[in-house]
């Protein structure tokens, strides 16, 4: 499988916003709050996962492990929402990431 990146994530996310459009809220800055937000949830749901399985089950177990990265998806579904409401693009956040990881890389 090739790799599945943030410019593909955020063309099939303005996908789905379109098609929702007149049920979803709109994709702008006043609404990134609301996505962020969404995605703590998701975080939430992807950590019971784990809390109600355990870590060996939700690692293992392919039901299990399902549930866990559709869980993940719904994260990065909201996730790519916030990019999409702020026009953050994946040439500007590759280049925020890798001066993050550059200075992390110095750190102690």
């Amino acid at each position: 499988m090739e790799d599945f990146g943030i410019r593909e994530m955020l063309e099939m996310q303005r996908t789905l916003q379109e098609k929702y459009k007149d049920r979803w809220e709109t994709i702008e800055p006043v609404n990134g709050k609301n996505k962020l937000l969404w995605m703590i949830s998701e975080v939430g749901e992807v950590i019971d996962v784990i809390k109600k399985n355990g870590d060996e089950r939700a690692y293992e177990d392919p039901a299990i492990r399902a549930h866990l990265v559709e869980e993940a998806a719904d994260v990065l579904m909201f996730y790519n929402d916030f990019l999409l409401c702020y026009g953050i693009s994946p040439e500007e956040l590759k280049r925020s990431f890798v001066e993050k990881f550059e200075k992390n890389m110095k750190r102690w």
